[in-house]
């Protein structure tokens, strides 16, 4: 059974970013082991609260 639903009710719950694991190592710079790590964990795609919480980063030495 389906349900009209009202976009306004939509837009104020506040829907997750998705984002490509991919893309996401991409941007924040993550090596190629974490990539297939985070791709094994969460698939290909996955909210950016996931990837946040699951990815980590080597430190950055000067």
């Amino acid at each position: 059974m389906s349900t009209h639903m009202n976009l306004e009710d939509i837009d104020s719950k506040g829907l997750k970013k998705v984002w490509s694991v991919a893309e996401f190592a991409k941007r924040y710079r993550i090596d190629h082991e974490e990539e297939t790590r985070l791709l094994k964990l969460l698939g290909p795609f996955a909210s950016q609260q996931e990837l946040l919480m699951n990815a980590s980063r080597a430190p950055r030495f000067r």
